[in-house]
């Protein structure tokens, strides 16, 4: 768990109190974020939830309504809060964020530039892959998405970690006074092409550079503005296929070498009160797993390069 500073709400080794955002959990499709206040009720199918009884309880409790129901009651961890964010726009999933935070090396005291901001999802991990000594800027050229984000960063706790600028950098570039200071620097832009000269110019020696594109043909231009000052030029598309594991019920039979597991019911008979036979089905319960049916497919393509080392 991430510990910043005893007065950051982002410190979630600590009880819960008042002004602290909670993600209460009802099952894995339905989670909500909650600011703790005073007074406040949460309700639901469930039941009534007091803020009050969740004072003083860590993170993780499972709490009770005035019904009988349950919740849990979780941390903001930026995996949670990439299910629960306000999606201004289409957001990055786990699957691409873990991908892209390995191979842009984004470990604690790194400097990651990022444009644009959107939803926040993405720049809520690379600030906690960051912390506690290191920064990402991150910039979006709408003012409300900018000023939004700026308050999710805020409520998280993560505003020490994260600076929003309001900055078209396909037409401007980045700020001249970050230049040679990034570790890495991600694009999620309609033309990346166009930032990539200004990208180059913030990297240190050897930095990297990731671009995010859900056509490739965007891919392909930017690759072709990537060769003339990146090398280690690659492109990935992850695919994630989420499986669901629940109990559920299989006929067995009892064979010579022991139990083996068929598609049809096993019967056997047996002598009713009256004298005749009855048959009998044998069940037992066994843990599934399927594919689920709403699995998130292609999300776009990741395109990552290193600056060349000019001597």
């Amino acid at each position: 768990m991430l510990v910043l500073d005893s007065s950051k709400k982002l410190s979630f080794n600590r009880c819960i109190s008042y002004g602290d955002l909670v993600i209460t959990y009802e099952r894995h499709d339905n989670m909500k974020a909650v600011k703790v206040c005073e007074g406040a009720v949460l309700q639901n199918r469930f039941g009534v939830f007091k803020h009050s009884d969740w004072v003083g309880k860590p993170f993780g409790t499972k709490v009770f309504s005035n019904k009988g129901g349950f919740i849990y009651l979780l941390a903001p961890t930026p995996e949670l809060w990439t299910l629960v964010l306000s999606h201004r726009t289409q957001i990055l999933y786990i699957a691409d964020i873990s991908f892209v935070i390995m191979f842009l090396e984004a470990v604690p005291g790194c400097v990651v530039l990022e444009s644009g901001t959107g939803s926040g999802s993405l720049t809520t991990s690379l600030a906690r892959a960051v912390a506690p000594t290191g920064h990402v800027y991150t910039f979006d050229f709408h003012e409300q998405r900018a000023d939004s984000a700026r308050e999710d960063f805020e409520k998280t706790g993560l505003s020490s970690l994260v600076t929003v600028g309001v900055r078209d950098i396909q037409g401007e570039g980045f700020p001249n006074e970050l230049s040679g200071m990034a570790d890495s620097v991600f694009l999620d832009l309609p033309q990346p092409w166009l930032a990539i000269p200004s990208a180059g110019k913030m990297l240190k020696k050897d930095g990297i550079l990731c671009s995010f594109s859900p056509c490739i043909e965007q891919v392909q231009r930017a690759c072709e503005t990537l060769r003339s000052n990146f090398t280690d030029i690659r492109t990935f598309e992850v695919l994630l296929r989420t499986y669901e594991v629940r109990e559920g019920k299989m006929d067995s039979c009892q064979g010579d070498a022991g139990v083996s597991v068929g598609s049809l019911p096993c019967k056997r008979r047996r002598r009713s009160s009256e004298g005749s036979n009855v048959l009998e089905s044998q069940s037992s319960s066994i843990a599934m797993a399927r594919p689920c049916g709403e699995a998130k497919g292609h999300t776009g393509y990741l395109t990552f390069a290193r600056l060349k080392c000019l001597s």
